[in-house]
């Protein structure tokens, strides 16, 4: 039977969570190993400068205190999986979309990174939110995109190369309009830091949150993660871990030698 080893940047106890191993359960034997608390927004950090719990709290089903997702996969594959690798890594439902530059901040999009890095198929899921209302999310259909997923990479291969993932991202509704391949967008951000103070008198800063919006961008090859979700599609967007932006070498080799 495969294994699929299930993460997330919302918490172990996230309804998105719960909602993709619901769906995967009758596919393949589940492993979970999520934070014990949000990390929303952590990017692709590992926590080297305090220990890690790894918490069991039913079977197969595991907490890291104080962990992020590239935490729970890097030990989820050094001590639940050290003679063999699971089949396949899954980080989300995460709660809000991870499209454009997000996918850099992003928890969930890392969790899957840290599976490609080990060799690992990994896929990063997220449902897109009205309002970023986080509260009684219908994830039917980010359920029913997933099993149709894994069940075609089990049946045939994963379609990408090594030190690469699918970026997916399910549009606000209960029907989609189709599954589009798309590459990331130019995500558009403001200023959202509001200033307060605390009852002493301290000032302090809070991180807003910023409207989904975006630009078309120049060089488009084909359509965005953000067109796709504005039509009602499934974004598919398949992301390597190669930051390397190769039509500049040339351009970089002049200039250093002027």
């Amino acid at each position: 039977m495969k294994t699929i080893l299930l993460t997330n940047d919302d918490g172990f106890d996230s309804e998105g969570l719960l909602a993709l191993k619901e769906a995967l359960q009758d596919l393949a034997h589940i492993v979970v190993v999520a934070p014990a608390c949000e990390k929303s927004a952590c990017g692709h950090g590992l926590t080297l400068n305090e220990p890690l719990k790894l918490i069991q709290t039913a079977q197969d089903f595991y907490k890291l205190d104080n962990g992020t997702p590239s935490d729970c996969i890097y030990l989820a594959l050094r001590t639940l999986f050290q003679n063999q690798k699971p089949d396949l890594v899954i980080s989300g439902i995460n709660l809000g979309s991870n499209m454009g530059e997000d996918i850099t901040y992003s928890g969930t999009v890392a969790g899957a990174m840290e599976g490609v890095i080990y060799g690992v198929p990994s896929i990063a899921i997220s449902q897109v939110l009205k309002n970023h209302n986080k509260h009684h999310a219908d994830f039917s259909l980010a359920q029913e995109v997933i099993t149709t997923l894994v069940q075609k990479i089990f049946q045939n291969q994963f379609p990408l190369s090594e030190r690469k993932l699918l970026n997916v991202n399910i549009p606000n509704a209960t029907q989609h309009k189709g599954l589009q391949i798309t590459q990331t967008g130019y995500r558009l951000y403001n200023n959202d830091a509001q200033k307060n103070k605390n009852p002493r008198g301290e000032e302090y800063f809070w991180l807003g949150l910023h409207p989904l919006k975006w630009q078309q961008r120049a060089d488009a090859m084909t359509i965005s993660d953000f067109e796709a979700i504005e039509k009602g599609c499934v974004s598919i967007t398949p992301i390597t871990l190669d930051l390397t932006s190769y039509k500049d070498l040339k351009t970089l080799e002049g200039w250093i030698q002027q």
